[in-house]
């Protein structure tokens, strides 16, 4: 899942510098992996096509990760891990997510209903300032409605 992170940062053209400053903060160790707080999505092939972590303790916590594979980007698929985010914040107990937003990403968590509010220095290159976003967890799920996108495969009990 680092390696797809890394390929999904990649997908905005940053340069190879850049991508070798963020490895580091990319790069996801067992500890990152509490249960109940990762969704992982797969292809039909069992192939990670992206993926999205929430950490915190109510009632905030904070949507971590949510890296999609480059090859998935538009797909829908990042909107699915976003809804699935929402769902695990709401099982732990949170009302409030906050966001360490990547400025190419702020524009899809603001069409999933994040605001800015302020920002944040980056984990890896000094200097850089990120959009801080929150977004307020809903009570429950919003209704089902058909994918945009053929639907991936998730492990069973990840993504609905």
């Amino acid at each position: 899942m680092s390696g797809l992170a890394l390929r999904s940062k990649g997908h905005w053209g940053y340069d190879d510098a850049f991508l070798a400053a963020c490895r580091d903060e990319l790069t996801l160790r067992q500890e990152d992996l509490a249960p109940g707080t990762a969704t992982v999505a797969e292809d039909g092939a069992g192939r990670v096509l992206g993926f999205v972590l929430v950490d915190g303790a109510p009632p905030q916590g904070r949507l971590d990760m949510l890296f999609v594979d480059p090859s998935a980007i538009g797909s829908g698929l990042g909107r699915r891990l976003f809804a699935a985010a929402l769902s695990t914040a709401r099982g732990l107990g949170m009302s409030r997510l906050t966001i360490d937003a990547d400025p190419y990403a702020e524009p899809f968590y603001r069409a999933m209903g994040a605001q800015v509010t302020g920002t944040v220095p980056s984990g890896s290159v000094p200097g850089r300032l990120l959009p801080l976003m929150a977004v307020d967890v809903p009570p429950t799920d919003p209704p089902a409605t058909p994918p945009a996108d053929p639907p991936a495969t998730p492990p069973a009990g990840t993504l609905p």
